[in-house]
């Protein structure tokens, strides 16, 4: 919600106003001064939208404010053009509303346009959401970060390395948005408040790792690309079990981990559907996008969403740190996911991360059956999956 200043306003008075964290309305409005506001300034509201409202008979904005449960001051801010005293009978003013409900819902799974589409709404609504392209996809997809949070704690995480996980992004994008949501309506995360953790937690998320993947999966093969990929998915055109990017490597099986190992035991050796490494690590942009903004941001924990199983792991090679364990045996008591150290799998995102910088890194197996899951197990799947992202950022 965007309001234009009145003389005197200031950005500490709108919060009051509004019932909204200072330090949000701060990092909604990066371009203002607030030492030196103007009248008129355009400033924006995290967590409102604005609805019209058509003028009846005997309203008045003390009784509208009533109504609506606001401050009538609001209603004075937001209607700077009209008379409060000689309210006309259906002309229109706007009244701010909270945003109570998470608008990212389970009804339909997000590829990479209708994702770019809901990133959109969800700044409009949060304008503090920070929103980058740490790569772009085979295809030129763009690879989304978001971040939320400036503490000196990084958390990061992400879902969809696997193209026929893509429930994992729908999974991930709600959890954002019930942070968000607890943030702009005062509610605790762990004891703690969202607006406090927000100053203490820096959090990065990469929605969909595999935009072009994930697109195969749902939508069928582009048609410049459709030949090839037959060809890799053994002549079948029927790609709900696909797995890999677009060029038939998985991602997950990319990263600088014992990868040669991997390549070894790994069954195809040319590109295919799913468990291909490639022919060296880090060849796919995808993949080196990732590898390349985990050496840039040095986070403290990762999380990566993966698909099926009800589990997690959260070792590597002996090299994971003591609070791993500490965690493991959290994230396990909240979510009822099993806790498993060791298995036998190399090159994966976590096993590098691990590896590379000796932090606790997570790969969290959502849900239970065959890939990929449906719609139907969203709410069970989003109900452990929330208890293990709100202990992450707490802990």
């Amino acid at each position: 919600m965007e309001i234009s200043l009145r003389p005197g306003d200031t950005l500490s008075s709108i919060s009051q106003l509004f019932k909204i964290p200072l330090n949000l309305i701060l990092d909604s409005n990066l371009q203002v001064n607030p030492i030196k506001m103007q009248s008129k300034e355009k400033i924006k509201i995290p967590g409102y939208v604005l609805n019209p409202y058509t003028i009846k008979e005997g309203d008045t904005f003390a009784k509208i404010a009533e109504q609506k449960n606001i401050e009538i001051d609001s209603l004075f801010l937001l209607n700077q053009n009209k008379d409060a005293n000689h309210l006309v009978i259906g002309d229109k003013i706007f009244v701010p509303e909270l945003v109570r409900v998470p608008i990212v819902t389970e009804k339909t799974p997000l590829d990479s346009k209708r994702l770019v589409k809901l990133l959109k709404n969800l700044k409009h609504i949060y304008p503090f959401i920070r929103d980058s392209e740490i790569g772009t996809s085979v295809l030129g997809n763009p690879i989304h970060e978001l971040r939320i949070g400036k503490g000196d704690k990084k958390v990061h995480m992400n879902a969809s390395f696997h193209a026929n996980e893509w429930i994992t992004t729908l999974v991930l994008m709600r959890l954002l948005n019930q942070y968000l949501l607890m943030m702009t309506n005062d509610q605790p995360v762990k004891g703690k408040k969202a607006a406090a953790l927000y100053e203490n937690v820096e959090l990065s998320l990469v929605p969909m790792v595999n935009p072009d993947g994930v697109n195969l999966v749902l939508n069928g093969a582009p048609s410049h690309r459709r030949q090839e990929v037959i060809e890799i998915n053994e002549g079948s055109d029927d790609f709900i079990h696909w797995k890999a990017n677009i060029r038939g490597i998985d991602l997950n099986n990319q990263f600088p981990a014992n990868w040669d190992l991997c390549r070894e035991n790994k069954k195809p050796k040319t590109p295919a559907s799913r468990d291909f490494p490639g022919i060296e690590p880090l060849t796919e942009p995808e993949a080196a996008a990732m590898a390349e903004l985990a050496k840039k941001d040095q986070f403290d924990l990762i999380l990566a969403f993966h698909t099926q199983g009800e589990e997690f792991y959260w070792g590597y090679e002996g090299l994971e740190p003591p609070e791993s364990e500490l965690l493991a045996k959290e994230f396990e008591k909240v979510s009822g996911y099993r806790a498993i150290r060791y298995v036998n799998s190399h090159a994966g995102y976590k096993d590098w991360f691990i590896q590379e910088f000796q932090k606790p890194g997570f790969t969290l197996e959502l849900g239970r059956g065959i890939n990929p899951l449906p719609l139907s197990q969203f709410p069970r799947i989003l109900k452990q999956a929330e208890q293990i992202f709100f202990a992450a950022l707490a802990y």
